[in-house]
């Protein structure tokens, strides 16, 4: 298992999180944070931006796991990788996006 397989999975499980929140907002039908919106990150984007940018994400995760190496979801290493990923990445997405729809109690308006 050579460790730039495992730098694939962490980021893989980075953009695999990602991913979730903004093409389950779109296909919703709800406007949602994007790296499109105008300003950056806190304005909102529309429901079709969400879905296309979610699905890009997932596109990313999938190249980055079945490229980036010979996953095996039987292999610790490859799944703590992965896993390490979706981990940081949630509460990184939690923070955030937090802020902005009432999730983040310790963050003042």
């Amino acid at each position: 298992m050579a460790w730039l397989d495992l730098v694939s999975y962490f980021f893989a499980g980075l953009f695999f999180t990602n991913a979730i929140p903004h093409f389950v907002s779109g296909v919703t039908g709800r406007a949602f944070q994007s790296p499109f919106a105008k300003p950056r990150g806190k304005g909102l984007s529309s429901s079709t931006i969400n879905v296309c940018w979610g699905f890009f994400n997932l596109v990313v995760s999938y190249a980055l796991i079945r490229r980036g190496g010979n996953f095996d979801w039987r292999a610790t290493g490859d799944v703590a990788a992965l896993g390490l990923g979706v981990l940081l990445m949630g509460l990184l997405c939690a923070r955030l996006f937090g802020r902005f729809h009432g999730g983040d109690t310790s963050t003042p308006s």
